[in-house]
């Protein structure tokens, strides 16, 4: 549907007379996402009732909304809001230089400081020749954007931290704007230093990260430590962010004793909350043993020079004495459980049918969607039905063995706790798991194994062609058509080996990918200010992952590919654990089917719309559409 006939022209007159500032007022919440839906709801009405120059008006300031915003960015602060294959949503350079002059002319009249620091910033950005006043408008919208604990999430941080970005891009020409910013942040440090959260441990990191407040670092520092010393008594983890930001903050003003001192005290929240897990009632020394390993990894910072005075490696000792004890104890906890054999007969033969007989296309799609794959919602509701109808597998705290006896995963007893609890949410969720692995084990081996033999006595399949369909995937990111064509060749060659170690790092590569295409920070800052990207384990529990692939795919890549409860497979590849037996397995051929089933599936709908015709039972689940990737 056309947003707005062509050729449609419009003024600044035209967006003064339009509904902007209803449709603005209009939306359901702070922030730009609410306000393009806002815009762009009004901007469609305005076009369905014969408005064409207001509907324009109001798209392009809705397409100057949706984008995301990189603060730091000098060239390239706006990123698309979304990216389907060679599609896009707007982005800074789509604006034509009569756009930019109508933002121009009517900057100055926009009373919401979210828009008016949008525009304003367009203008600076892409005015020749360039108009700093603009940018200081711009900064002086951003910085009135309302900073609080409820809207630090919703932009505001990424506007403030745009303006102090815009600030250090003019310099002199700010005036004293950066030092009001620095004024007004360290005021909000203070007052919320003593309230619950951890608002004022945001500000003071947007304060390090932008090297603000560097005179008065010691203090910041100071009561940073106050306050995670305060909490340790309360809070182990509360407190392990305060403390480690105090260690930033003195390692900034050079004050490395007491730098060190706070790093020994963050491993000291590891250890109490190991004792706690080993202590307590359900003891979970699987649980425990991470959390001593983080103990020592966080010692192990501490520099040889300053170790002795702290007794840092007699400490070490005992944390590793600590670890192997837990470690043993863990393997104790274990039990065998066992079922009799199960007749698959008829899923074989169901399988095999779906396929028969059909050409290339229509076999790889049978074979794709023989199973619908795994619905979150009703593992939720078999593991909660499990754990009424069997209390004593709550009770009980469970842990899980690796192939060479570690244990790698444990969930504390639950008891008769609140349903609400994070003890039951935990039980909940490798209860969830445990069940997932075994019903993959048995739908690979009852329907995708079948399903496949069928395929290759019938047919052909080449790289190439895999490679043309994963091209025109649009899950697939961009310049990774090869590379996964190749693994998934691999899997129809059997070749289990090469297309779990080719496919595995690649569907990390595509979760992050949409992620950064959706705006979300998928990065880590480390200590000593490398900034990394994380791995798939740390994005899959990002609550981003479920709105972009839909609550059922984001359930897979993190119990399939990330969870210790479940095959783990991320990890094992990445670590070399797995041997080439261990890379035949029924989850390891899941996985390359889940892998082809989500590539084929958003290649075939992309090419089959709007009159796709597979069964519902046979879609893609909402979120693994083309449409929603």
């Amino acid at each position: 549907m056309h947003r707005y006939p062509e050729g449609t022209v419009v003024t600044a007159e035209d967006l003064r007379t339009s509904r902007l500032a209803d449709a603005i007022a209009s939306a359901s919440r702070e922030g730009y996402a609410s306000i393009w839906q806002a815009l762009s709801t009004a901007a469609a009405t305005a076009l369905e009732e014969a408005r064409p120059a207001e509907a324009k008006a109001l798209w392009l300031v809705a397409d100057a909304t949706s984008m995301m915003l990189k603060p730091k960015s000098v060239n390239e602060p706006f990123a698309p809001m979304t990216v389907f294959g060679d599609r896009r949503s707007a982005i800074a350079s789509d604006f034509s230089p009569d756009d930019i002059a109508m933002f121009a002319a009517i900057t100055a009249e926009v009373g919401d400081h979210l828009v008016r620091a949008r525009l304003s910033d367009l203008v600076w950005l892409c005015g020749n020749p360039r108009d700093a006043n603009f940018a200081r408008i711009a900064i002086d919208a951003y910085r009135a954007v309302p900073l609080t604990a409820e809207t630090w999430t919703r932009d505001a941080r990424d506007c403030w931290e745009r303006a102090i970005a815009l600030c250090l891009q003019l310099r002199a020409g700010a005036g004293p704007r950066l030092e009001e910013i620095e004024t007004t942040l360290l005021s909000i440090f203070d007052t919320n230093i003593g309230s619950g959260g951890f608002f004022s441990l945001s500000v003071s990191r947007l304060l390090f990260e932008n090297n603000l407040g560097q005179d008065r670092g010691r203090e910041t520092a100071d009561r940073l430590a106050d306050r995670g010393n305060e909490l340790a008594e309360k809070s182990s983890y509360e407190a392990r962010g305060y403390l480690e930001a105090a260690a930033l903050w003195y390692g900034r003003i050079a004050e490395k004793e007491l730098q060190a001192d706070m790093t020994c005290a963050v491993a000291e929240t590891w250890a109490k909350e190991a004792e706690s897990r080993v202590s307590a009632d359900q003891p979970s020394n699987m649980v425990a043993a991470s959390f001593y390993e983080n103990a020592i990894q966080t010692l192990r910072r501490v520099p040889r020079s300053l170790r002795a005075v702290r007794a840092v490696d007699q400490r070490l000792t005992e944390l590793y004495a600590l670890l192997e004890h837990t470690g043993k104890a863990s393997l104790g906890e274990m039990g065998v459980v066992s079922s009799g054999p199960i007749d698959i007969s008829e899923l074989v033969e169901a399988a095999q049918a779906s396929v028969r007989g059909k050409d290339l296309l229509g076999a790889l799609l049978a074979l794709c969607n023989v199973h619908r794959g795994a619905r979150r919602s009703k593992l939720k509701e078999f593991a909660e039905k499990m754990l009424q109808e069997h209390p004593l597998q709550a009770l009980f705290a469970s842990t899980h063995l690796s192939r060479d006896g570690r244990v790698v995963a444990k969930r504390p007893g639950f008891g008769f706790g609140s349903v609400d609890s994070e003890e039951y949410r935990v039980t909940l969720w490798a209860e969830m798991v445990k069940h997932y692995s075994m019903e993959i084990g048995l739908i690979a081996q009852g329907q995708l194994l079948p399903a496949l033999d069928t395929l290759l006595l019938e047919h052909r399949v080449r790289e190439a062609d895999l490679e043309y369909m994963v091209r025109n995937s649009p899950i697939v990111p961009a310049g990774r058509a090869s590379l996964i064509a190749k693994g998934l060749f691999a899997g129809f060659e059997r070749d289990l080996v090469s297309a779990l170690h080719l496919l595995v790092p690649q569907v990390e590569h595509l979760v992050r990918w949409h992620l950064k295409a959706a705006g979300v920070k998928t990065t880590t800052l480390s200590l000593d200010g490398i900034e990394t990207e994380n791995g798939l384990s740390t994005l899959v529990d990002l609550p981003e992952v479920s709105s972009i692939f839909g609550e059922d795919l984001a359930f897979e890549l993190k119990a399939l590919f990330c969870d210790a409860f479940g095959p783990n497979l991320r990890n094992e590849v990445a670590h070399g654990l797995l041997d080439a037996t261990n890379c035949q397995t029924a989850q390891t051929f899941y996985a390359w089917w889940l892998v082809l089933r989500i590539t084929f599936n958003t290649f075939w709908n992309a090419a089959h719309k709007p009159q796709a015709p597979a069964p519902a039972e046979d879609e893609l689940p909402d979120g693994d559409s083309a449409d929603a990737t």
